[in-house]
């Protein structure tokens, strides 16, 4: 349906409807120029040369990152030191095609107190699943590891997290749940990089000085289904539901 409203590839004007589209996947849904270009049929450069010609009403600070590479945040989080590191996972689960392997985070909000969010990323699928915490401690991220496996049956194999405290009843969840728990060395956030990626993303829909409180349930749905019915360039532009649901099926 998309793709009627473009005529003739690059021929194509910038018609009413289309600026309307384009303007909603990346203002509402978070969407990056070059998945919108995918969709529509188009040069992702010619996306870019009509928000700097003005064409349409997105600016900057409508992409990710407003087209700018931040540092990383110094992790003020508590942390611990014990576990099975993730030099001792299997090699599998490091390429990506064996469905079943996660990564998880948690979320912050600007608040010190109060409700965080935690994130689940499937390695082959890249499906994110995000789970409200009512609090930052290891009870409320254990309740939700449990809550996923529960969900997913015998399906989670694997869980890579880092070394924050909310990950330190890491025994229980594997006890409960027959899923191995791997930590990711200190500072080295790319051998999370499913995770870290989404959560850039993530950021998009809910800023670090959003109190998560103030996100009603249907809200944090709403954002679980804009993550997840984007199209990705790496999955040969199929959807994150597209092929969690194939592979949940089998």
């Amino acid at each position: 349906m998309n793709e009627r409203l473009v005529n003739g590839g690059r021929k194509s004007s910038l018609t009413k409807n289309l600026k309307h589209l384009i303007e909603e996947k990346i203002q509402v849904q978070k969407w990056f120029p070059e998945q919108v270009a995918h969709v529509v049929g188009i040069a992702y450069k010619t996306v870019y040369n009509w928000i700097d010609q003005g064409c349409l009403d997105v600016q900057l600070p409508d992409l990710l990152d407003h087209g700018i590479r931040r540092h990383r945040a110094k992790e003020k989080r508590g942390t611990f030191s014990h576990g099975r590191s993730i030099e001792k996972r299997p090699h599998k689960v490091e390429t990506r095609q064996e469905f079943g392997h996660f990564e998880a985070d948690t979320v912050l909000s600007g608040k010190r107190k109060g409700q965080a969010v935690a994130t689940f990323v499937e390695r082959k699928s890249s499906l994110t699943i995000v789970k409200r915490l009512y609090g930052h401690d290891s009870q409320s991220m254990t309740q939700a590891v449990l809550e996923l496996a529960s969900q997913l049956q015998n399906k989670l194999k694997t869980l890579t997290v880092d070394h924050g405290k909310e990950f330190a009843n890491y025994q229980t969840i594997e006890q409960l749940t027959g899923t191995q728990v791997y930590f990711a060395h200190a500072y080295s956030p790319h051998e999370r990089g499913s995770n870290e990626n989404r959560n850039r993303v993530l950021r998009r829909f809910i800023p670090k000085e959003q109190a998560i409180e103030e996100l009603s349930d249907y809200q944090l749905v709403q954002i679980n289904w804009y993550l997840n019915s984007r199209p990705l360039k790496c999955l040969n532009w199929h959807t994150p539901i597209e092929i969690f649901l194939l592979n949940l099926r089998h």
